[in-house]
């Protein structure tokens, strides 16, 4: 199911800025070689992360799902001066196509790459966050909720990705173990009191949450 009519998209997208060239390469190169190309971020998305990332200017950014790369070059332009980027990747084929993508990057220092289960390294890791982005497996997303939130700064924020799930949580039946997770962690998000959060149809639906 399209969440968004293709035609909306590709208006969209003709009066956004146009991608960068590295972005482009990224796009194109996952779209031919990646069996599961429909992860890509892509254009509209992307520029929605870049955007957040230039108004919020982080210090520190958490990428739980790295992908091709698509997002955390996104992302990274946005950053402080002295900013860094923590992206998170379970897959090494994935990893490997990223992180020659973030070494052509012009903030590629500001990036790290980590490769292994995205639990056991957030533990790891000794930041205080101000921009949390969820785009890895559904069925952790509320652990990873609970596990960033406590390092996250007051009024810093968290973007969780594919929050619509194809348009699976939004029939009366929930069938399938991923829409069924993601339905869990809508319901969960929106029944905290410690938050202000909006949903945005953007994509595969993007949850805004910040940190009251």
């Amino acid at each position: 199911m399209n969440i968004v009519d293709p035609l909306v998209q590709q208006y969209a997208e003709r009066y956004s800025t146009p991608e960068d060239e590295l972005l482009k390469e990224v796009a194109k190169f996952t779209i031919a070689n990646h069996p599961k190309a429909q992860m890509l971020s892509g254009h509209l998305q992307g520029s929605f992360l870049e955007m957040i990332s230039r108004m919020i200017q982080p210090k520190r950014i958490l990428e739980i799902g790295t992908f091709t790369g698509y997002s955390a070059l996104c992302l990274a332009k946005g950053l402080a001066e002295n900013g860094e980027l923590h992206t998170l990747e379970i897959r090494e084929d994935d990893a490997a196509i990223a992180q020659q993508f973030f070494a052509r990057s012009a903030h590629h220092e500001k990036i790290s790459l980590h490769l292994g289960d995205a639990e056991q390294i957030i533990h790891e890791l000794n930041e205080i966050w101000d921009l949390v982005f969820i785009d890895a497996d559904k069925i952790s997303y509320i652990n990873y909720f609970n596990l960033v939130f406590p390092k996250l700064r007051k009024n810093g924020f968290i973007l969780a990705d594919n929050v619509l799930f194809h348009g699976e949580v939004l029939k009366e039946n929930i069938t399938e173990k991923n829409a069924i997770a993601i339905q869990a962690f809508n319901e969960f998000v929106n029944q905290r009191n410690d938050v202000e959060k909006l949903m945005l149809p953007l994509r595969d639906g993007l949850y805004l949450i910040r940190k009251l």
